[in-house]
């Protein structure tokens, strides 16, 4: 095992999960050369079943290597138990580890207070899809696509009790046929349909009609129409988005010749408490900069900027600062939209990006920033999006303390997981889902969540790349969902995680006069990652809490 690629990635599990790990028990780790990951993953699922301590260390290691139920470490460590015994041995008295190898594993972690481990600044991502994009191509790409997310959409849905009971829809369309196209069905249709029947697909169509709500879902086998009659069930088919993984549980009523709805499920996120850091640190949440345009706050980003490099200021906050997280449109760009250049202060991308630079360039060193794109960046607008290519920013990725990532990324700030996400698709979502506005945007947000997508909605507004993996569908739970492009601050919590839509530097531009949005601009959001507490900090009038 390589400790610079797949060590860091088991911390990044580790981390994603809610666990941290000791230094000790990644120098075993990195002496076992198979099934690394399911070992792992059994001895958090044992962690979590006894609610045991979330450190992980090397006797719970040891522990894994001895039971595990995995059949390819059970076989050869039952076989020639001296193996493992070799390892814990020359683990436990220093036998065929070298010092580098200790000293790799000890660089990937620091050591706190009270004896808990965190990790190093270098390894703050938990995933990001700038590696993976440009996988896909053309009808072969986009059935890729939306296979993936069927099926890591039923992984989630596998954490649910019901969902072993989960038919494909092949199968229950020809249970059903048997019944209606015979009076004196079988015993064993009888028995079928006198389950509870259940079925999950991705959601192709919603048709209200005079009585009911009809949805027709689609797997694998093909398509069903589902018919809801109950207000309640009506109202909860009305906040799903098209492409999106749902389970329905079905009436067992042979008598009607339809599929009748019993209830419906989302993916959505369970009731949880987030994580937190055990640091009185804190994250400043900004986006929407759109540098270049005339209607960018240069003066109050400017103010902005002198804030954080205070080390006296009233509040107090800007000295603990950690981390700062753009969440997008860094740029005003070219082109985005017709008749732009009339609204641009620098008409071309590159004075833009260098405006840009010279801005981030005063940022405190000490602060780590990431920065995402958005769909006024330089480079690819479909999603998922490639961070900004290095040739057209080239001096901010020689920035130290920057780190350039992709759109959507998760990353971890002293323990909480934050995903980020510049938010192209609220749009569509806004679009489409009654009750919804833009002068609410953690709403539409909220609905991502339940959908467990960041870009549900396919061939609308918002462009998806025919990617052989989806990597918009939300595996693990973030303790804080930023995203920003509709230019409306708004902060809200959903089942234990913050949501908070970040706003801009941008004042009102023609076209969100005609549409009638009224941006909030200048106003950073500032979060206590101890408390998860966030704060408004305006700089719009000098600024003020």
């Amino acid at each position: 095992m390589t400790v610079d690629l797949n060590l860091s990635k088991l911390i990044s599990l580790i981390t994603s999960k809610g666990f941290q790990i000791h230094p000790d028990a990644l120098v075993l780790i990195e002496n076992i050369e198979q099934n690394v990951i399911y070992i792992i993953e059994e001895i958090l699922e044992e962690k979590r079943r006894k609610n045991e301590s979330n450190i992980i260390g090397s006797d719970d290691i040891r522990k894994a290597l001895k039971h595990s139920h995995h059949p390819d470490i059970g076989k050869k460590y039952s076989q020639n138990d001296n193996t493992m015994n070799d390892i814990v041995s020359s683990f436990d008295v220093g036998i065929n580890i070298t010092k580098n190898t200790k000293k790799s594993a000890l660089e990937l972690v620091t050591n706190t207070k009270n004896n808990y481990y965190e990790y190093s600044p270098s390894n703050n991502i938990i995933y990001d899809v700038n590696n993976n994009v440009n996988s896909g191509e053309g009808v072969d790409g986009y059935t890729s696509l939306f296979r993936s997310r069927f099926e890591k959409s039923l992984k989630i849905l596998s954490n649910r009790p019901d969902s072993k009971r989960i038919k494909k829809i092949g199968n229950i369309k020809q249970l059903f046929n048997q019944i209606r196209i015979t009076s004196n069905p079988d015993l064993n249709s009888k028995e079928k349909i006198e389950e509870t029947l259940f079925v999950a697909g991705l959601v192709m169509e919603k048709k209200l009609k005079k009585n009911s709500y009809n949805i027709t879902i689609d797997d694998q086998t093909g398509l069903l129409e589902v018919s809801a009659y109950k207000e309640d069930l009506k109202k909860q088919i009305s906040l799903l988005t098209l492409d999106q993984m749902i389970m329905i549980e079905l009436e067992n009523n042979t008598k009607r010749r339809n599929c009748v709805m019993k209830n419906l499920y989302s993916l959505d996120v369970p009731d949880r408490i987030p994580n937190r850091s055990n640091s009185d640190s804190y994250a400043v949440l900004i986006s929407d900069l759109h540098i270049g345009s005339k209607f960018f706050l240069e003066n109050e980003f400017q103010m902005f900027l002198s804030w954080l490099n205070s080390n006296k200021e009233p509040d107090g906050i800007a000295s603990k600062i950690k981390y700062v997280c753009i969440c997008g449109d860094l740029i005003d760009g070219i082109g985005i939209f017709p008749h732009q250049d009339k609204e641009l202060l620098e008409k071309d991308s590159y004075s833009q990006m260098e405006h840009a630079t010279n801005l981030l360039s005063k940022i405190p060193k000490h602060m780590k920033v990431f920065l995402i794109p958005g769909n006024h960046d330089l480079g690819r607008r479909a999603l998922p999006q490639p961070a900004i290519p290095k040739k057209y920013a080239n001096k901010i990725y020689s920035f130290s303390n920057i780190r350039m990532l992709g759109n959507p990324c998760m990353i971890n700030m002293d323990g909480v997981k934050t995903l980020m996400f510049h938010g192209q698709s609220l749009d569509d979502t806004i679009a489409t889902i009654p009750g919804l506005s833009y002068s609410k945007p953690s709403e539409a947000m909220k609905i991502l969540l339940k959908s467990r997508h960041l870009s549900p909605i396919y061939g609308q507004r918002t462009p998806i790349a025919p990617e052989i993996e989806d990597m918009m569908v939300i595996e693990e739970v973030p303790d804080i969902f930023h995203s920003g492009h509709v230019h409306v601050i708004d902060v809200d919590s959903y089942k234990g995680t913050l949501i908070v839509n970040s706003g801009a530097w941008q004042t009102q531009t023609p076209f969100q006069r005609a549409m009638g949005i009224t941006p909030t601009p200048g106003i950073a959001i500032v979060i206590n990652l101890a408390t998860l507490k966030p704060y408004q900090i305006s700089f719009m009038d000098n600024y003020s809490m």
